[in-house]
């Protein structure tokens, strides 16, 4: 029964992120946008400065990275999951479960982390 349980709450967790991840947000024109920016405390000028070009490629090939490994890294929880509920009392098979979910949550952080970064120098060059 506590596996049913730990197996539900850790496929819960996992499953979270991503239905807050994908909700689109909608804007009716760009001033609308720009006010929402502004209220944010950024500017939606039309400049070129380190955002533009090369910062943008940047961006968005780490934002395209972060999202992949966020999708293996949920995968992988599920798996560490399955494999807690699977161990059977078998010490090596939970050991290589928790070591699934640790190194999971692990790449989580690093790809949070690399995202916050570039965007962290890409706005200081800018």
């Amino acid at each position: 029964m506590k596996r049913i349980i730990l197996s539900t709450i850790v496929a819960m967790l996992a499953v979270m992120p991503v239905s807050f991840a994908l909700v689109p947000a909608y804007a009716d024109s760009k001033t609308e946008v720009c006010n929402g920016i502004g209220v944010a405390g950024g500017n939606c000028n039309d400049s070129t400065g380190a955002t533009s070009g090369i910062g943008n490629l940047v961006s968005s090939v780490v934002e395209i990275l972060s999202i992949v490994v966020g999708i293996a890294a949920i995968i992988m929880i599920i798996i560490a999951g399955l494999k807690f509920v699977t161990a059977g009392g078998d010490s090596n098979s939970v050991s290589s479960a928790k070591n699934t979910l640790m190194y999971a949550l692990i790449g989580l952080v690093v790809a949070a982390l690399a995202q916050f970064l570039v965007h962290f120098v890409l706005n200081k060059l800018g």
